[in-house]
């Protein structure tokens, strides 16, 4: 075993360069985000300066002291690179929404397979005419024109997902179709060069390897997904339970990633597509949170993806280019690669029925081949398929069209919104991630397996979107309780039922709450007087995650009421009252519930009525908060209208309001707080619970959580808006 340190001086010229490669790629990289570019493009500039196409001219005894021709020192500083190139892939991952992905299942067969073909069929034709002098000495002309084919036909997931990320279309359909191209290209081009590879060694092709790559792939992706994914669940469940530790769930993400990395690795496909299955992984798994890579994407961002970048660039001599047979057939290539990348691209759109703004995209992101490109460069120069001018060919290839897509994809892009379903989908998105409560997150709903909590089950299935994972949750150690009513009513998301043994009930469902859910939804028959029971009682003093209790109607008989004709949500400008006018738009939306929104002003010169949203007094305070509220209901698809009364008891005016409209439902929000050891909701909440005799829906925020819930609204609602 071997393990010398680097010298002293090796590791003075490591410091140096990274230090040299960072600051460049970092100041680029902010330059192209001033003219309007992705940052990426700048990054990839930096390797270009610093390499032997411009500072190797200029001071050529600079370049030698910082990259000298020592494989120890290389290895250094690409390898910084690469755990770069892993850590983006984990955040590409965690952000690819398979369930997207799977719906647009058409489009992203015809998509992957034109974005292959085509381009494989101009690099074969290219690699046959190309002149003899670009072919590699000892190497036959259809390796050759394989080699070319493979090259031109894969895409660099990297650039792509740095390019989508810092565009801010991740979330466009085009985007996640992209992210799916990409993965088949990468995985298909890479299993196609081990072939070509194996073509251009001694013995011709080694097909027990070349199988072993092939199975061992269809092999890796079965496990991930069953193995792997229990695994996941295990180990970020575990992280839960113990509080959410940070460093925990980091080591998670770590170990996940690079045993995924090494595993495809192993199978002779690069590392990246491991880390890239391994964020897929973790965001799949049901006690995922964003919190868990949000370290890893800002240190990714910040440092690692643009010394990956920039590095690409440094073994790229433009010198090479001086002669013009070089300078026409590299814009031969770079032609080649780009029309058929982009004209296969938008067959498979076509093909796919996907809108033509959508196809170019498509084709442009696509057309991206970043550093991946290199490294399969490199491959063939030490294959002996590409020699010296082939080599820079490829490499300016990968290069012209990593800095070219992002401009042309904002041009495409400009001033196109998507399809209205597209629209639809992102602007409900973006007002989830804003939401408090219903935020499209797992639900856990407390129960013995009586009428309340089926009445909170159906209250969970018409408020929550659809595909909203649902635990109905039972503390006790007898037999468990028939929930084939309950299953029936969670009809639009996925429902499963978990029963613990022991008899502290509050403290089991804590527990469970811990383990990665957005609220508890709890039913109570009690009437006027009583919010809940004594263990509920004890849940909501204690619960880190909000609490919607349903409360049945006096005169419910033990029957669900099943539709909600109309309701009563009180608004104020207070971030609490958000709750309810979530729970009541989404409801709305579902079942065509009438909604009421409620303002009560205590101040006599803006007392008015308004229906529809109309406001005749256009400068009351009452408006910019009736305003809030009817653009939330009416992103949801909600039926409202909106009024404004004047009540020096906001309480007794909601009872009153609800009694006039012969209201059905009330929905209110608020704070849970203790006092003197003792839950206490505010005083209007109290009033309305003694008052009220329809049913009534309370979302309470733990006091302790509100302002944090309410800075990570804000911070993901942010994050989410698409750039145009």
């Amino acid at each position: 075993m071997n393990l010398n340190p680097p010298t002293e001086h090796q590791l003075l010229v490591f410091w140096v360069a990274l230090l040299v490669i960072l600051v460049a790629a970092r100041a680029l990289g902010a330059l192209m985000q001033k003219v309007g570019q992705p940052a990426v493009v700048g990054e990839l500039a930096a390797g270009l300066v610093l390499g032997p196409s411009v500072l190797g001219n200029l001071a050529p005894d600079v370049t030698d002291w910082l990259f000298p021709a020592d494989d120890a020192q290389t290895a250094m500083l690409f390898t910084v690179g690469w755990l770069g190139v892993l850590l983006l892939l984990v955040g590409t991952g965690f952000e690819t929404d398979l369930g997207l992905i799977q719906r647009l299942g058409r489009a992203a067969f015809f998509v992957s397979a034109g974005s292959l073909i085509v381009p494989a069929a101009a690099g074969f034709a290219v690699g046959w005419f190309i002149p003899t002098t670009f072919v590699g000495d000892d190497t036959e002309r259809y390796i050759f024109a394989l080699f070319i084919a493979a090259a031109l036909s894969i895409s660099s997931l990297p650039v792509i997902a740095k390019i989508l990320s810092e565009m801010g279309l991740m979330r466009r359909n085009f985007g996640q179709l992209t992210l799916a191209a990409g993965m088949a290209n990468d995985v298909i081009g890479w299993i196609g060069l081990g072939f070509i590879a194996g073509l251009a060694q001694a013995g011709g092709v080694k097909l027990d390897k070349l199988a072993f790559t092939v199975v061992g792939v269809s092999v890796f992706f079965v496990l991930a997904f069953t193995v792997g994914q229990r695994v996941v669940d295990a180990s970020l469940r575990r992280v839960r339970a113990n509080g959410g530790d940070a460093l925990s769930g980091l080591t998670v993400v770590l170990i996940t990633a690079l045993s995924f990395g090494v595993i495809t690795q192993w199978l002779h496909v690069e590392a990246v597509l491991g880390a890239f299955i391994a964020g897929v992984i973790l965001a799949r798994s049901r006690f995922a949170d964003h919190e868990l890579i949000r370290p890893l994407e800002t240190m990714t961002a910040a440092i690692f993806a643009p010394i990956f970048f920039a590095t690409a660039g440094l073994r790229v001599d433009l010198g090479l280019l001086a002669d013009g047979e070089t300078i026409i057939w590299a814009i031969v290539v770079v032609l080649a690669a780009s029309f058929s990348k982009f004209f296969g691209s938008l067959a498979g759109a076509r093909l796919s029925f996907i809108p033509s703004r959508e196809g170019l995209a498509l084709g442009v992101g696509l057309n991206a081949r970043g550093a991946l490109e290199i490294v399969i460069a490199t491959v063939g120069l030490s294959l002996g398929v590409l020699n010296d001018r082939s080599y820079t060919v490829v490499v300016l290839m990968a290069m012209a069209t990593s800095m070219a897509a992002p401009p042309m994809l904002r041009r495409v892009l400009r001033n196109w919104d998507g399809t209205p379903e597209e629209r639809r989908r992102l602007d409900l998105e973006s007002q989830l991630a804003a939401n408090t409560v219903v935020r499209g997150g797992r639900v856990l709903i407390p129960t013995r397996g009586g009428m309340s909590s089926l009445l909170a089950a159906q209250v969970a299935d018409l408020a929550w979107p659809d595909d909203t994972e649902v635990t109905l949750f039972t503390v006790g150690d007898g037999p468990a309780p028939d929930l084939t009513a309950h299953l029936a009513v969670l009809h639009h998301g996925t429902a499963e039922h978990e029963q613990v043994a022991g008899d502290d009930v509050a403290e089991k469902i804590l527990a469970e709450a811990r383990l990665g859910y957005d609220a508890i939804v709890v039913g109570t028959g009690d009437k006027a007087g009583a919010l809940v029971t004594p263990e509920v009682d004890e849940l909501l003093r204690r619960s880190p995650i909000p609490v919607v209790i349903v409360r049945s109607a006096h005169d419910a008989g033990g029957r669900l009421p099943w539709a909600f004709a109309r309701a009563v949500v009180p608004v104020n400008g207070a971030r609490s009252s958000r709750p309810a006018q979530e729970l009541g738009a989404y409801l709305s939306a579902r079942i065509g519930t009438h909604l009421h929104h409620l303002h009560v002003t205590t101040d006599t010169a803006t007392r008015f009525e308004t229906i529809l949203g109309e406001y005749p007094v256009p400068r009351s305070p009452g408006r910019g908060i009736l305003n809030e509220a009817a653009a939330l209901a009416s992103t949801a698809g909600a039926n409202f209208s909106s009024r404004v009364e004047h009540a020096t008891n906001p309480g007794e005016q909601i009872a009153t309001t609800a009694r006039e409209l012969d209201a059905d439902l009330v929905i209110v929000s608020g704070t849970s707080r203790t006092n003197d050891g003792n839950l206490f909701v505010g005083h209007t909440i109290q009033h309305v619970l003694d008052n009220i005799e329809s049913t009534l829906i309370v979302a309470l925020i733990p006091e302790k959580a509100g302002t944090g819930l309410q800075d990570a609204a804000e911070s993901a609602a942010e994050s989410s808006q698409p750039a145009h």
